[in-house]
Formats: structure tokens, sequence, C-alpha cells
């Protein structure tokens, strides 16, 4: 008799456990292919991790206060008293903890150095204590912004003490100024309506300025 309705019940029951065999080695080959891919899966998500801290860091509006420069300080003696206070305690307390840590003795008297060790130390804040603290900003405070500043004061720390700083020595001078500013009108007028053609001469007492050293002007 043709047909399954003519199949042994012992037929049936082989087929449909052959068959289901061959579903359950089907899933099993699924779920080791899945299981190979969960590295891969959980790189991934580091690295979109990581990416949405990078985003969340450049897009993220700035602290209402912002960060204190040095160089453009425009409050009272009392509040430099206290940004320099503050400064040298954690110099103190984390800077110089690290071996390689440069630092002139007069660190002070150099309103750059002041500049780089000042918003080294708000990098700092913001990588271990700012309200985006992460571990990314940690990493890029060792691996880049220390280093870099420890590199660039290297030098001045040899080549520059407290005595240089006295009357008459070459760092006992007045802050530097932005030379040939009576050029401004001149160059100005050019740029905004004349910059195809040749920019103005300079002229003779412009010459005799800059035949001057700096220094000496």
């Amino acid at each position: 008799m043709n047909g399954t309705s003519g199949a042994t019940p012992e037929y049936a029951t082989s087929a449909a456990v052959a068959g289901l065999a061959r579903e359950i080695e089907g899933l099993r080959r699924a779920v080791d292919a899945a299981a190979g891919l969960r590295p891969r899966v959980e790189d991934l998500a580091a690295v979109v991790a990581d990416l949405a801290d990078a985003v969340e860091q450049v897009t993220a509006m700035p602290d209402a206060a912002g960060p204190v420069c040095w160089l453009d300080f425009a409050d009272t003696p009392t509040e430099a008293f206290a940004v320099l206070g503050k400064l040298s305690a954690w110099l103190s307390g984390i800077y110089l903890r690290y071996t390689d840590a440069a630092l002139p003795d007069c660190w002070l008297w150099h309103p750059d150095v002041v500049e780089e060790l000042l918003w080294l130390s708000q990098a700092w804040q913001a990588a271990y204590a700012g309200p985006r603290a992460c571990i990314s900003l940690v990493a890029d405070w060792h691996d880049r912004q220390r280093p870099g500043v420890t590199r660039r004061l290297t030098g001045l720390a040899r080549s520059c003490s407290v005595e240089n700083h006295q009357s008459g020595q070459p760092q006992h001078a007045a802050a530097p100024a932005a030379p040939m500013t009576d050029a401004l009108d001149a160059i100005a007028g050019w740029w905004a309506n004349h910059r195809s053609q040749p920019a103005p001469a300079p002229t003779a007492e412009q010459l005799t300025a800059a035949a001057i050293p700096r220094g000496r002007r």
C-alpha cells in the first residue's frame, strides 16, 4: 500500500526522530556560530561606548564658569592668590609625584608655565572628578597631556632659575607686546579692500624698529 498512511508506526517514529535530530544539529551549529561572534560583538560594543564618550565630550556644553586661563586672568589679587594656592597644592599632591615631573624653581615667575600647569590641573580634575569623568579622559591625561607638559617644561627647568629673574637679568623684563602695531590701519585697509594687490610696503620707521633686537625695543 502506497503513501504515508500505510507506513508502520515504527517507521513513522524513526523518521520523526531523524528529522528532529537534523533540526537539533542545525540549531547546535547556529548556537556555535553565535558563540563565536560574541567576542566580536563585545569588542564592537566597547568601540561604540568609546565613540559615545568622545561625541559627548565634543558636543557637550562647557561648564558655566569655564576653564581658568592665567594669561587672561582678570580677577582681583585675592582671586589670583587663591588660584595659585590651589595649583601649588595640586602640584605637591599630584604632579610632582611622577618621577619625570619637571618644574623650574622659578615657575611662578613664568606666566606661560603657570598657564601650562593650570590647564593640566583642570584637565586632571575633569578626568577624575568632573561631571563627565571617565576612564578615557584619565587615559588621555596620562598618555598625552601630562607627558606633553612635562616635555615642554624640562628644558626650562634646566636652563632657568630664580636668580635669572633679579633686576638686570635677562628674565627681568616687561611683558612682550605684538610688534608693528602702527601698521594695523594700513594692513586692515589693504586686506579689506585691496587684498588682490601687493600689501603696503613697511615704512622707514618700521624697518628701523625691526632692526632693533626685540628685548631692547
